[in-house]
């Protein structure tokens, strides 16, 4: 289902791409009231900092990001601005860290090596909040431009599920241990459709004092690698 999405997804940023990049005929009266890149989708490689001893990422942790974003020109050429936003964000990680309901919580173990299984995962789907100071070289007749944007993102988990699928055993719950309110700083920056981002957290994906069963105590953050796409 998610490899549809992603077609589909890829599709509608090549129309639209080639909608807004349309050339402006020669007699257009620029409009002096002109704004950017209110709409944005994203795809990115996401990374687990500071894991437990002996746990490691495998398979292709991704994400996906889109939404809308208001902008707001704060100088007479508009080409400086502060975009506001709302989004949605899906997220999954693979690893080595099994995660397993119990009476008295969730116990996390790494998988042995001895074990079998198929994929191992946290996924999460994230309401997000950004907030962005803007550059570019744009104008209200030019569509093809550098700009570098950079700013804050605020996110909220509003669904955490772990899932882990074996030869013989398949779990699956929604994980009550995420924090599920995310910060972080964001940074895009590119030439005309393909642009460069990065996202790094700012706190932990987990709350304090949640551990794996030997007593080592969750740091991890998340940063987010690869590409932003912006649309008018």
């Amino acid at each position: 289902m998610k490899r549809y999405v992603i077609k589909i997804l890829i599709i509608f940023i090549g129309m639209q791409t080639l909608i807004a990049q349309e050339e402006v005929p020669q007699d257009t009266i620029p409009d002096e009231n002109y704004r950017e890149d209110q709409f944005y989708i994203g795809f990115t490689y996401n990374i687990l900092q500071n894991r437990p001893s002996g746990i490691s990422q495998n398979n292709l942790s991704n994400g996906i990001h889109l939404g809308f974003i208001r902008d707001f020109p704060i100088n007479e050429k508009r080409n400086k601005a502060i975009g506001i936003g709302v989004g949605y964000s899906y997220n999954s990680y693979f690893h080595n860290l099994k995660a397993t309901e119990t009476s008295a919580g969730v116990s996390y173990e790494a998988i042995a090596s001895d074990e079998g299984f198929k994929r191992n995962k946290y996924r999460t789907h994230e309401v997000e909040l950004p907030i962005e100071f803007r550059w570019r070289t744009s104008t209200s007749t030019d569509y093809k431009f550098w700009r570098i944007y950079g700013g804050i993102k605020f996110g909220y988990i509003f669904s955490g599920v772990s899932k882990f699928v074996g030869d013989n055993e398949k779990i699956k719950f929604q994980n009550d241990d995420f924090d599920r309110f995310r910060y972080g700083l964001t940074l895009s920056a590119g030439y005309n459709t393909w642009n460069f981002h990065v996202y790094y957290g700012l706190n932990k994906l987990f709350k304090d004092g949640t551990a794996t069963t030997s007593g080592e105590q969750f740091e991890m953050n998340t940063i987010k690698v690869g590409l932003m796409f912006y649309i008018l």
